[in-house]
Parts: structure tokens; sequence; C-alpha cells
């Protein structure tokens, strides 16, 4: 049996309307579903800008980041809390980190590029990637 590789679904949720930072999280988890396990951030009922929240929000989305093993990335904006995950994950943890960007390599942050194992040009490009290189990973428990 194949060991379900986890993958966090890290990108803007804040200053997002709620519809365009689920929408490329759907996509993706049909993208990727059933092989790997994604673990979506807007599962949880949090509201931005809430005291109380925030930590919350932080300690909650770190955890999802320790637990995976792959973070997929949009990175079609500057944000912060993105990047925070996206550096914690490399530099912290050695994650491999899929980003996908609508911008050239010239217009993204150097931040992104040196902590992005790879950045591809869309969702279904990044997909596939992971599809690729990661899709038949053998369980370690398995004879």
């Amino acid at each position: 049996m194949k060991k379900r590789l986890v993958i966090y679904l890290s990108g803007p949720i804040m200053d997002e309307s709620s519809g365009e930072a689920r929408e490329w999280r759907e996509a993706a988890k049909q993208l990727l579903s059933p092989k790997f396990r994604l673990l979506d951030p807007m599962r949880r009922k949090f509201v931005d800008r809430q005291v109380d929240s925030a930590n919350e929000i932080v300690e909650f989305d770190l955890q999802d980041v320790r637990e995976a093993d792959i973070i997929l990335v949009n990175y079609n904006k500057a944000s912060i809390g993105t990047a925070m995950e996206v550096f914690y994950a490399a530099h912290d943890l050695g994650k491999f980190v899929v980003s996908f960007s609508p911008f050239s390599f010239e217009n993204c942050s150097p931040w992104m590029v040196k902590h992005s194992t790879k950045i591809l040009g869309s969702l279904e490009e990044a997909c596939a990637y992971i599809q690729e290189h990661f899709g038949t990973i053998p369980d370690p428990d398995e004879d």
C-alpha cells in the first residue's frame, strides 16, 4: 500500500474574496485527490482581523505546514502570511515547496524564488508536477 503524502494549500486569504481564496483550493483538491491528502486552511471558520482569532489562525496554519510533506503555493500576489508559511516550510523545516504564479521570473520576489523548490505558471502545471514526482511514493513500512 502506498502512503498518501500530505499537501498544504498555501496562498492569500486575507483581503481575498472568499470565493477567490476557495476557488483554486477546490480545483487543487479535484486535481490531486484521492492520491494525496490535502490540508486546506479555509476549512476553519476564523475571521481575519479579530484579535481573539489571530494567534489561532497562525498556530493552526503552522501546524498544517509541519504536518505536510509538500507545500502547494498560490503566489498570485504578495501575501505576508503566504510568505511566512513558505519561509517556515522551506528554511526551517526543509519541505518541498511547489509554487504557481502568473508572474515572470523577473517579477517574482527573490524571497519566493529562493524558498520555492519549483515555480510553475499555473495550478494545473503545479499539480501535474506533483503527480509526476510524488504520485508513486512507496510506503516505507511496506516490505
